[in-house]
């Protein structure tokens, strides 16, 4: 019974669980450091008796005496004292009575008599130790003084005589082995010197190395993937590699386990959320695949967390740049570990939404997403809105949007504008804004029993009863979310976006954060209440007017509030000339430089302006702008000329008696006025659309084609009408398809003969037949560069 008493008991799963690695290697360490201590605490007690036992010995001992010659020797002395003494009548009564009182007195018995002082002095101060050091007699050390052993004394009639015998002489030998044993008992144990190895021999004794230690990650991953129930125990030691100690492969050991960890978690991971267990469902029996399925469930969730702490420590170590005690990663090798981290986080955002710990991984994310390092706010900023995308209930996306906002007031606002540009990745066009919240959270009611008595027949009763049953059915087998609780969601989602939008434009107007405000309030202007419109509004206009908003964002601000009258704001009686005259007199400020990627902005406030308000548009208003559009495609690139006479041509079909600008004859009184910022007061009807002619020899095909097309009244049959991959695209769809971002023509110029060098490129696409004809004269057939001007492409083809 002793024997089995004395066994340990093999540690439960829980208790393996709640015990990590280094919590083990910090128990052993600590007991091997406590057998240091005491050894060493031993040996400095022997030291010290050892040296207490030298001062002994090294002190000179009296030596053996004979008992004869001390008893001779006390004899002589007092016969030579009896001898040298006075007889007492020899001395007068004064000196005799002097020393008699002397006698009496102590300090009589102790007195040095040989001492020249008085008897009566007081006593001296303590002197100090140098005198004393002084006082003792120099004595010269001739010979070395030897060892000597205590033995036991002898007593006699005298006292105790105290023994003492020489220490015979020891070999040096014999001390230097003595020496070298007690340093090998002092010293600690040390490991034997690595032998220095080469350059090439390092090398490949680290891959090898690294070799081992990825067939040891790759054998635990394909156990655990094949049946993660089993095997759910690997997952732990799987997960103690993100310790690894050696230095030599430590980061790339790291790195692939965080990687092999997040995968195998985005596998493994059921499609629920896990609770914990309750008091009464631990205590109650279960079956043995259910209890097999909660050990897995619990060791899961375990892992999976203790995975994300360990994740996030080593984010703060970079952030930090804090270097641990063992040293086995650098301070460089931080970074790079921080960035697999994030990695891996990012995945489990998207991947994992349903699953535990979803919060807390919002909440290591949204901080990052402001992080200065571009790289890692890129990948976290590109991971929300990959969630925002794929999230069609939009729970995962309310949790994120509530810790963007309190994280951007927390910031003062001062935060970058990829935060918020991530807004505009929210899938909340279902929701139906008007109506009211009582509507929506209302639940269908069923008819009561007296409802049915007083408005149906006993046949249509049993028919309700039978539909009203199998609805029920319906409702608790369906695995989606109900409609009701998505718009309830999607609405308190857009009520977080709009609380920091308002914020952000009553509190920091001059943020470089505004421009994202205003395209947000753009995209989801359709879905603010109609209580805030004339607010909104005026704040919008006053913004234009301050002039401290770059081009950009002006533009943003007529995009917005457009928006807001396009959809809801039909209601309203308010008219927006402000913003049309302020684009009419900006559109000059589009040119083929830097803001040339402004124009996108521009065809979509057309579009909303125009277009969509055709109705509230003058026809004068929209003669100015067709004019002024048509003059500004002579100086931009390409794509934006296709872009603008497409909307042109959007234009000219909505206002069909536009066409009188294709005409040479005015129509009414005065002059057109092309400098003037009104477009109601510009006399357009009195100018033409000469441009086109200008535009279709265009040295690009298919901005030649769309100026074929408007001059001859914008066709859509015939040999003038565009093809369909033209005619069925929008606007800003065509600035897309034909962008110069990249610097090259599209489509591709090609060649007449690929096959042989020196020939002229096809120009017949690109110039008219004159051109072409005076091109292939003057050149000779040699090789011509199209350059993107016609001018430059001109004097090069001519020389």
């Amino acid at each position: 019974m002793k024997a089995r008493k004395s066994k340990k008991r093999a540690p439960s799963f829980r208790k393996l669980l709640k015990t990590s690695k280094v919590k083990l290697d910090n128990k052993l360490k600590n007991k091997q450091y406590k057998q240091q201590s005491t050894a060493k605490k031993y040996r400095k007690e022997q030291k010290k008796l050892r040296e207490a036992v030298k001062d002994v010995v090294s002190k000179k001992p009296f030596p053996l005496e004979d008992k004869k010659q001390t008893y001779r020797a006390q004899r002589t002395e007092e016969e030579e004292e009896e001898e040298e003494a006075l007889p007492l009548d020899m001395m007068d009564e004064d000196d005799l009575q002097l020393l008699k009182d002397l006698g009496q007195m102590p300090s009589f018995l102790t007195r040095d008599l040989s001492s020249s002082e008085p008897v009566h002095v007081k006593k001296r101060k303590q002197e100090s130790i140098i005198d004393k050091y002084e006082k003792v007699p120099r004595r010269l050390q001739t010979e070395p003084e030897k060892e000597v052993i205590h033995l036991l004394p002898i007593k006699d009639k005298c006292g105790i005589i105290p023994q003492t015998r020489e220490k015979p002489v020891v070999s040096i030998n014999t001390n230097e082995e003595e020496e070298q044993e007690e340093m090998e008992f002092e010293e600690v144990v040390t490991e034997e010197p690595m032998p220095k190895l080469t350059t090439e021999e390092y090398i490949i004794q680290r891959q090898r190395k690294l070799q081992e230690k990825k067939i040891h990650i790759a054998a635990l991953a394909s156990a655990i993937l094949s049946d993660p129930e089993s095997n759910i125990k690997k997952l732990k030691e799987l997960r103690a590699m993100l310790m690894e100690q050696d230095p030599d492969v430590a980061v790339i050991v790291r790195k692939l386990v965080m990687v092999s960890l997040m995968e195998l978690f985005k596998d493994i991971t059921p499609s629920y959320k896990i609770r914990p267990l309750t008091e009464t469902e631990k205590a109650s029996k279960v079956r043995k695949e259910t209890q097999k399925l909660r050990e897995f469930e619990e060791g899961l969730v375990s892992q999976y967390k203790f995975y994300l702490e360990n994740l996030e420590q080593i984010i703060k170590d970079w952030k930090q740049r804090k270097l641990k005690k063992s040293n086995v990663v650098s301070l460089k090798a931080y970074k790079g570990l921080a960035q697999v981290a994030v990695k891996s986080l990012c995945e489990l955002l998207v991947a994992l939404p349903h699953f535990n710990f979803h919060n807390n991984i919002i909440v290591l994310i949204v901080p990052l997403m402001n992080d200065k390092t571009k790289l890692i706010s890129e990948m976290c900023c590109e991971a929300v809105q990959k969630l925002f995308k794929q999230d069609k209930l939009g729970h995962a996306s309310l949790g994120v949007i509530k810790v963007i906002s309190g994280f951007v007031k927390s910031q003062n606002y001062v935060v970058r504008p990829e935060l918020l540009k991530s807004f505009l990745y929210l899938r909340i066009k279902e929701i139906e804004v008007k109506k009211d919240t009582e509507d929506i959270n209302a639940p269908k009611k069923f008819m009561s029993y007296k409802e049915k008595r007083k408005s149906l027949s006993r046949m249509q009763r049993k028919w309700k009863k039978a539909e009203e049953k199998l609805e029920r059915e319906l409702r608790e087998a369906e695995a989606s979310e109900s409609t009701e609780k998505k718009l309830k969601l999607h609405t308190e989602t857009l009520n977080m976006v709009f609380v920091t939008y308002f914020r952000i434009l009553k509190k920091a107007q001059r943020s470089p954060l505004l421009p994202a405000v205003l395209e947000g309030l753009a995209k989801f202007a359709h879905l603010i209440n109609v209580e805030f419109f004339d607010d909104l509004l005026v704040v919008l206009h006053t913004l234009i007017e301050s002039g401290e908003l770059s081009y950009r964002e002006c533009l943003h601000c007529v995009h917005t509030a457009f928006h807001i009258l396009s959809g809801q704001g039909d209601v309203l009686n308010i008219d927006p000339m402000k913003f049309y005259t302020h684009l009419y007199k900006t559109l000059f400020k589009l040119h083929a430089g830097a803001t040339n990627e402004d124009v996108e902005i521009v065809l979509q406030c057309l579009d909303v302006m125009l277009t969509k308000r055709r109705k509230q548009v003058s026809q004068q208003r929209a003669l100015a702008f067709i004019k002024r559009l048509c003059t500004l495609a002579l100086h931009v690139l390409p794509d934006s000329s296709i872009g603008i006479l497409a909307t042109n041509r959007v234009l000219m079909h909505t206002f069909p008696k536009t066409d009188l600008l294709l005409d040479n004859e005015s129509q009414g009184s005065g002059i057109f006025l092309p400098e003037l910022d009104e477009p109601e007061y510009c006399n357009a009807q009195n100018t033409a659309l000469w441009e086109l002619h200008a535009l279709r020899r265009h040295y690009h095909p298919v901005v030649q084609r769309f100026a074929s097309h408007l001059i001859a009244g914008a066709p859509s049959e015939g040999s003038e009408a565009l093809r369909p991959d033209l005619s069925r695209r929008s606007a800003t769809e065509l600035f897309e398809t034909y962008s110069m971002k990249t610097m090259t023509f599209n489509p591709p110029v090609l060649s007449a003969n690929p096959s042989k060098k020196g020939k002229i490129f096809h120009v017949d696409s690109y110039l008219n037949e004159d051109i072409s004809q005076l091109i292939r004269t003057h050149c000779n057939e040699t090789t011509i560069q199209l350059p993107l001007d016609f001018t430059r492409y001109l004097k090069t083809s001519l020389r």
